[in-house]
């Protein structure tokens, strides 16, 4: 067994974990957040309850009452909410290790962005996701936190400047893995630090015979309205690599900026809905969410090379043969690929011409190829690769 292949079924597998478990904490938050914006007071409540709902799934039918604080007395089997949260993270960031820290060269650093070594990048990385939440966690615990649009306004601000940051120090590809690592961690840290801890608080007073501080619960309440609203965006954020044409735009932080009130509009909207208010209230989340995926649409819109002068087919194959053969071949000669990334070849006119939109959407329209721009290839090359490619389609 090479350690290549060992590494791409940890890969797999970290991969396929982290989905499982990433789809139970996001099923787990929406659920909940649904169940607490349809909660309705009824009459003859029990003492301490602050609303119920009534749900129908699966032929049953369901009673829910939620405490403000806690009830007199709890169950044993009272079911805590937490390991979705802790192991999607754990499971994460095992995979940004095993794909960006352990290939650093290839996927984490640009030299044209910045020159790196492999520590210097990681180092970097780590950092970055820490103080991350503690900048999150200040302006949260300040007098900031006191005010919501004030608070959400800081938040939307730190993320989108992470990301400028990013943007000026890792790939294309790394920087937006990163703003999904940097959000995932602050969701992550609110669970494990902040909801969690505040809920073993309240249990332990009840336990106590003490008055439970109904603090904690709103504090608790905030961070999980949080990770709410930065489940969408962290979503696309986590498949970003898979699209160049975010991950290779040149200001790809903007796009980050985009992506936030895209998902944080959807999020409103549907959040609103399940509370059942009128549809005047907040019926501006979806236009505005779409003047976002508009404006994206147009920042990433292709370039046109239909103009260019014509280029040889001689020209493209030495184009390929510098800068991706090395990798896409029959028997690569790049150390850290023992077969052709997704199986494509492009060794050959006849090879480019069958792979001819996937080179353009990642070597043309965007720098995600080669890999780390490990060739150097430049904005002349890719110009060429484009207008040879776009001749071939008239």
């Amino acid at each position: 067994m090479t350690f290549a292949f060992a590494m791409d079924w940890m890969n797999l597998l970290f991969r396929w974990a982290h989905l499982i478990v990433g789809i139970g904490w996001i099923g787990t938050s929406f659920y909940f957040i649904a169940l607490d914006l349809s909660l309705r007071k009824r009459p003859q409540m029990k003492e301490g309850v602050a609303g119920t709902a009534w749900e129908v799934h699966g032929g049953g039918f369901y009673h829910v009452e939620k405490y403000l604080v806690a009830p007199k007395e709890l169950p044993e089997d009272l079911i805590w909410y937490k390991w979705e949260a802790y192991l999607t993270w754990m499971t994460g960031f095992a995979l940004l290790v095993v794909q960006y820290y352990a290939n650093a060269s290839a996927y984490l650093i640009d030299p044209s962005v910045l020159e790196l070594t492999p520590g210097e990048a990681v180092l970097i990385s780590m950092l970055s996701l820490g103080g991350g939440w503690l900048i999150y966690d200040r302006l949260c615990k300040s007098p900031i936190g006191r005010s919501t649009p004030l608070l959400a306004a800081c938040l939307f601000v730190l993320i989108v400047g992470a990301a400028y940051l990013f943007t000026h120090v890792f790939s294309g590809r790394g920087a937006l893995i990163h703003v999904g690592a940097f959000v995932g961690t602050i969701m992550a840290v609110n669970v494990f630090g902040i909801i969690i801890p505040n809920q073993k608080k309240i249990t332990a007073s009840l336990l106590a015979g003490q008055a439970p501080d109904p603090r904690l619960g709103a504090i608790g309440k905030q961070r999980s309205v949080h990770n709410n609203y930065l489940t969408l965006p962290v979503l696309l954020m986590m498949v970003s690599n898979h699209y160049p044409m975010l991950t290779g735009h040149p200001q790809s932080w903007l796009l980050v900026a985009l992506i936030l009130v895209i998902g944080g509009m959807v999020r409103h909207f549907l959040n609103r809905h399940d509370a059942g208010d009128a549809f005047g209230k907040f019926w501006w989340s979806l236009p505005l969410a779409a003047v976002g995926l508009i404006a994206a649409m147009i920042m990433t819109a292709p370039k046109d090379f239909s103009g260019a002068d014509q280029v040889s087919d001689a020209t493209v194959k030495t184009l390929i043969t510098t800068h991706c053969a090395m990798c896409h071949a029959a028997t690569p000669t790049h150390e850290g690929f023992e077969e052709a990334p997704k199986g494509i070849h492009l060794e050959s006119v006849a090879d480019l011409r069958r792979y001819a939109d996937q080179v353009m959407a990642q070597a043309v329209q965007s720098d995600a190829m080669p890999l780390g721009n490990e060739t150097g290839m430049t904005d002349e090359d890719r110009a060429t690769l484009g207008a040879w490619i776009a001749q071939q389609k008239k």
